[in-house]
C-alpha cells in the first residue's frame, strides 16, 4: 500500500482540505471577484464610476475671472487649482476630479471620479498594495498550491487519481501549457 493509499493520510488530508478551505472563503472571495474585475477593465479602473460633464462659460476669460466664473455656480464641484495648457486651454484641477477650458470658445470640459469603496479595497488587495498583505497573500499561495495537490489524492476509486481524474488532470496542465505555445 503506498502512503497517499493510507486511510490515515487520506483521514487528515481531507480534514486539512476542508477546514483551510472554509479558512480561505473569505480570501478566494476577494481574489475572485476582483480577478474578474481586473480582467474586464477595458482601459477603466473598475475601484472609480467616472462622470462626464460640461459647461458653457464665457469665452476669454483669465485665470482668476474663471476661478470667480466656477464659484458662482453652486452646482459645480470644487475648483482646486488652473494651469495654463497653452494660449487656448488651461488645465483644471477639481476636488476629485479634472477638466480643461478652451478660452475661444467658454466650453468646460470636466470628469469626477468616485470610488467605490469596496471595489477599491478588494483591488489594492489583489494587487498585494496593503502594507503586510503579501504575508496572507503568500498563505493563500500555498494554500492553493495544497488544495491542488491534497485534492488529488482524497478521492479514490474509478474516479480518483487512479481512474478517470488522471485524465481531468492532464487536460487541466495542457490548458495553460498550450495557451502558451499557440498565443
Amino acid at each position: 500500500m503506498t502512503w497517499w493509499k493510507s486511510n490515515k493520510i487520506t483521514k487528515w488530508l481531507r480534514i486539512l482540505h476542508r477546514d483551510l478551505g472554509f479558512l480561505m472563503v473569505g480570501v478566494c472571495l476577494v481574489y475572485g471577484v476582483s480577478g474578474i474585475l481586473l480582467n474586464h477593465m477595458k482601459g477603466k479602473d473598475p475601484a472609480f464610476k467616472t462622470i462626464e460633464a460640461e459647461v458653457k462659460a464665457p469665452a476669454g476669460l483669465s485665470n482668476e475671472e474663471l476661478m470667480t466664473f466656477w464659484a458662482d455656480h453652486q452646482e459645480l464641484p470644487t475648483l482646486k487649482k488652473i494651469f495654463p495648457i497653452d494660449d487656448d486651454f488651461s488645465r483644471l484641477m477639481l476636488a476629485g476630479g479634472v477638466g480643461v477650458y478652451n478660452s475661444v470658445t467658454g466650453q468646460i470640459d470636466y470628469e469626477m471620479h468616485k470610488r467605490n469603496a469596496l471595489i477599491y479595497w478588494i483591488d489594492k488587495l489583489h494587487y498585494n498594495q496593503i502594507k503586510g498583505w503579501s504575508i496572507m497573500a503568500d498563505f493563500f499561495a500555498v494554500s492553493l498550491i495544497f488544495f491542488a495537490v491534497s485534492g488529488l489524492f482524497i478521492v479514490k476509486g474509478k474516479n480518483g487519481l487512479a481512474g478517470s481524474g488522471k485524465w481531468y488532470l492532464i487536460v487541466g496542465l495542457l490548458i495553460p501549457v498550450l495557451y502558451v505555445m499557440l498565443a
